[in-house]
């Protein structure tokens, strides 16, 4: 199976869905990529993730571009703005999907403001994947 995630700056929701379908599907292709892409995850993606037992420290922000020729499985995008601009794949995607996640960089304040924010998104990423049912 081989699934990209989408979102605007991948730096917090895709990075985040990456991380939790590669922990949970560790044979499995998974990718995240932003049309925008920022340079670093947010630290508040990777702190949150942690508290789960997941690592996403090591990912990286990817450019849509890299990713715009090959194939497959599915293509979720996690963001309106991603969904809206979504560029066309010359590769084969069998299926694509939208589930627009509230944005937690947007989050302004204190850490302790900021970060249950970035716990509820992750939550609900979690809870989406979790329970999504994916068809070979």
């Amino acid at each position: 199976m081989k699934i990209l995630i989408i979102c605007t700056g991948n730096t917090c929701r895709s990075q985040m869905a990456e991380g939790f379908l590669r922990k949970k599907y560790p044979d499995w292709d998974i990718f995240s990529a932003g049309t925008k892409a920022e340079t670093v995850v947010n630290p508040f993606a990777v702190k949150v993730m942690q508290e789960v037992d997941i690592s996403i420290e090591e990912q990286k922000p990817s450019q849509i571009a890299f990713f715009l020729d090959q194939s497959f499985d599915y293509v979720f995008t996690v963001c309106d703005e991603a969904n809206e601009i979504c560029p066309m794949f010359s590769g084969n995607v069998k299926k694509r999907l939208h589930i627009g996640f509230e944005d937690p960089a947007k989050a302004v304040g204190s850490e302790e403001k900021i970060l249950p924010i970035y716990r509820n998104v992750r939550n609900q990423i979690i809870e989406y994947f979790d329970k999504f049912r994916f068809e070979h």
